[in-house]
């Protein structure tokens, strides 16, 4: 049988895992495709690598498809995000004498206490004329709307107390180091890699600010999602069923092997695996904790791309100062998240599928049933850590709120 080759970018993160497993567990030849992986050490290379077809889809942050999309710092390059790769993953890890002056290393506090304490300590910080400065892996990132959420929700003025700088995922730790920044937010394995080389604490992680908080994703051109909706609609199966391996509890340490290679994260594979399975080490010398739902890879339509997510993204954008809110843009950012692909491609599977294409982010508090086309679906909770919620209905009224 001949195969379809297609190319996918991606950095190496743990988060990665489901393109890397479609590949070497033969899932996507299983669905007639010869899938071929292109590593990247920044985002910035990953996106313009897709745009000007050095690959087919990328593994991304989710809102810099928003903001290529919508011309942000750039020509706008209409994007389509069919499936997405993972939710939460990510953490918050502080200079060592930084996380002593907040907490006790090895512990994790609530999100509201614990950002109280930073919060206070960035103030004394800012009237002595020293601002923190926190490394994010990209402007138009996940990691950058996440963290200011919580230090804004915990009552920081981000714009005058503190600095938010750009790094590349694999220098973070070297940052920390050579202490040119005071804290990172980053995805796995970069934040265990600083703890343990000894130069970060692991402080608090993004389940903690937004349970189910959408994180990477496939990204692809528009017109080639739409221009091949078959090839498509294999390759979403076959992330699909990458997904159920990833988190088949027996497969974690071959799973957690295969993402260690040199062709891919070029890693530990015990740190590695303790990503996988939710067991994180939070500052040298101590135990992995057991952090329920850390990594969110597939259950409970993990991956399926809610528009309101999308919208989400885009109000967290006009907050950060990144865009001005308009009518056109605010539905354009909707329209790149595409609910309609993903069902397409798993049609007639058994997979279960949402009827709704958006949802009141942060609404569900405990285990809730949602109306489905397709097979029986409970979605947990998605809380936020303030207690808000998103409708994507009312983002004026969002907006004035904040």
């Amino acid at each position: 049988m001949s195969l379809d080759t297609f190319r996918i970018g991606f950095l190496p993160l743990v988060d990665a895992a489901l393109p890397i497993l479609a590949r070497e567990l033969g899932l996507a030849e299983e669905q007639g495709i010869d899938l071929e992986l292109v590593r990247d050490m920044s985002w910035a290379t990953v996106r313009d690598r897709l745009i000007y077809g050095g690959t087919d889809a990328a593994h991304l942050v989710a809102p810099l498809a928003i903001a290529t999309t919508l011309g942000l710092d750039r020509p706008p390059v209409p994007m389509s995000v069919p499936f997405v790769l993972g939710l939460n993953g990510n953490a918050v890890t502080l200079a060592p004498p930084l996380a002593e002056a907040i907490c006790t290393p090895g512990e994790l506090l609530d999100s509201v206490t614990l950002g109280q304490r930073l919060a206070a300590l960035i103030s004394l910080r800012a009237r002595e004329g020293t601002k923190l400065r926190f490394g994010v892996v990209h402007r138009y990132s996940s990691h950058n709307y996440m963290l200011q959420y919580w230090l804004r929700g915990s009552g920081v003025d981000i714009e005058h107390d503190v600095e938010i700088v750009t790094i590349a995922p694999p220098f973070a730790a070297d940052a920390l180091a050579m202490r040119e920044i005071d804290g990172i937010c980053v995805g796995e394995p970069w934040n265990s890699v600083a703890v343990e080389r000894g130069v970060g604490v692991i402080v608090n992680v993004t389940s903690h600010i937004w349970l189910r908080g959408v994180e990477k994703v496939l990204a692809m051109l528009t017109a080639r999602a739409e221009g091949e909706p078959e090839m498509v609609h294999r390759l979403i199966r076959a992330l699909y069923s990458a997904g159920e391996a990833f988190i088949d509890p027996e497969r974690h340490a071959t799973n957690a092997a295969i993402l260690a290679r040199a062709d891919y994260l070029d890693g530990s594979a015990d740190m590695i695996e303790r990503a996988i399975s939710d067991r994180i080490k939070l500052a040298q010398g101590h135990e992995p904790m057991h952090i329920p739902d850390f990594m969110f890879q597939h259950r409970e339509a993990a991956n399926f791309p809610w528009a309101s997510q999308a919208a989400w993204l885009y109000a967290q954008m006009v907050r950060a100062g990144h865009l001005v809110k308009s009518d056109d843009g605010y539905a354009a950012a909707q329209r790149v998240f595409r609910p309609d692909i993903y069902r397409a491609a798993l049609a007639g599977t058994g997979v279960p599928l949402p009827g709704a294409s958006a949802k009141l982010e942060g609404g569900i508090s405990e285990t809730t049933g949602v109306g489905t086309v397709q097979g029986r679906l409970l979605l947990g909770s998605d809380r936020f850590f303030d207690g808000r919620a998103f409708d994507p209905e009312e983002l004026d009224a969002y907006l004035a709120q904040s």
